[in-house]
C-alpha cells in the first residue's frame, strides 16, 4: 500500500485559508511569516481577511495556494509519502514535499511564475474554456482543426479527469472552439473566468522568465518520484524535474494520465495537501477504489 500526497493549484483559495493553522500552531505561523517576509507584502492578511477579488490576483493566488499547501503539507501527522504530484502550480508544493526545493527557493520562483504569467496575459488578451463529456481526441481533433483553418491558437490545457477537459487560446479561437464543441456533443462547454491562456503557447514569455529564475535557483536529489504534468510518469531526476517545471508553462496538465500512473506503481491511498478538495473530486472520478483524503 502507497501513499501518495497531491498539491492542488489556482483556484482552490478561499477566504480565511490558513488562519486556524496560524492562530494554532507556532511552526505554522513562523511559516506564514516567513513567507510574508520574503514576498515583501503580508500574504497571510490577505489570505485571512481578504475579499474574493483579492484573492483572485494571480500575484496573490499562487503564492497563496503554495503557503497553505507546505503549511497543511507541514503538519501532518505522516507526511513521508512514496510519491507526490502537484496540480499545475502545486508541483512546486510538490517539490518542496520531496525535498527537490528549498521552501524559501520554491515560494520565490511561485511569485515569479505568477508575476511572469500575469505579464504574459496582459501582452495577449486570451482565456480558457472548460470542455465535459467529450472523449479527449474529440477535443484535441477540434482544436487543431481550427488552428489549421484560422491561425488561431487553441490547445487542450488540463486533462482533469475522463471527460472533463480545460482548452487554453486565443479569445477569438475559445469562442470558435466553444461552439464547436457543442455541436460535437459536449454536455458542456464554457468560458471560464480567467485572465490568460495558461499551459498554452501563449505563455512562452512567462516560461523564458521563469527559466531564468530556475536556472539559478538549488535543485536537490528527490527522496521520492514526483509525477510531473507535462510527462505524467514518476521523475527521479533533478535535471529532467528542471526541464520538465519549465516545459509545463506552455504544455498540458496531464492530471488523469498522472493519477492512473500513480495507480499503477501502486497508490492507494491519496492525500490533498493546500486549500479545498478540487483533486479528491478528481481523483474519485478517475478511479473509485483508491482512498481519498484531505488536509487544509
Amino acid at each position: 500500500m502507497k501513499q501518495a500526497v497531491v498539491f492542488p493549484g489556482q483556484g482552490s483559495q478561499f477566504t480565511g485559508m490558513g488562519k486556524e493553522h496560524y492562530e494554532n500552531n507556532a511552526f505554522a505561523k513562523k511559516l506564514f511569516e516567513q513567507g510574508n517576509e520574503i514576498l515583501g507584502f503580508r500574504l497571510s492578511d490577505i489570505m485571512f481577511t481578504g475579499t474574493a477579488d483579492e484573492l483572485k490576483e494571480t500575484k496573490v493566488t499562487q503564492p497563496a495556494v503554495f503557503l497553505h499547501s507546505i503549511v497543511a503539507y507541514k503538519v501532518m501527522e505522516n507526511n513521508r509519502p512514496d510519491m507526490v504530484a502537484g496540480h499545475s502550480l502545486g508541483e512546486f508544493s510538490a517539490l518542496v514535499a520531496n525535498n527537490v526545493l528549498a521552501f524559501e527557493d520554491a515560494l520565490q520562483l511561485v511569485a515569479v511564475r505568477a508575476n511572469a504569467m500575469q505579464h504574459a496575459c496582459e501582452l495577449q488578451p486570451s482565456t480558457m474554456a472548460a470542455v465535459l463529456n467529450l472523449p479527449d481526441e474529440t477535443v484535441e481533433e477540434i482544436c487543431k482543426a481550427i488552428q489549421d483553418e484560422t491561425g488561431e491558437i487553441v490547445v487542450a490545457a488540463n486533462y482533469n479527469c475522463p471527460g472533463q477537459l480545460v482548452i487554453s487560446g486565443t479569445l477569438k479561437g475559445i469562442e470558435i472552439a466553444v461552439e464547436r464543441m457543442k455541436a460535437a456533443g459536449a454536455k458542456r462547454a464554457l468560458v471560464l473566468p480567467v485572465g490568460g491562456a495558461f499551459h498554452s503557447p501563449l505563455m512562452e514569455p512567462a516560461r523564458k522568465e521563469l527559466q531564468e529564475a530556475i536556472e539559478k535557483t538549488a535543485f536537490h536529489q528527490p527522496i521520492c518520484p514526483i509525477y510531473q504534468n507535462v510527462v505524467a510518469k514518476p521523475v527521479m531526476d533533478k535535471e529532467e524535474i528542471k526541464e520538465n517545471l519549465i516545459a509545463q508553462l506552455t504544455g498540458a496538465v496531464r492530471w488523469t494520465q498522472s493519477i492512473q500512473e500513480m495507480i499503477a506503481n501502486g497508490a492507494t491511498r491519496f492525500t490533498e495537501a493546500g486549500p479545498g478538495k478540487v483533486l479528491q473530486g478528481l481523483i474519485q472520478k478517475i478511479n473509485k477504489e483508491v482512498e481519498v483524503n484531505g488536509v487544509n
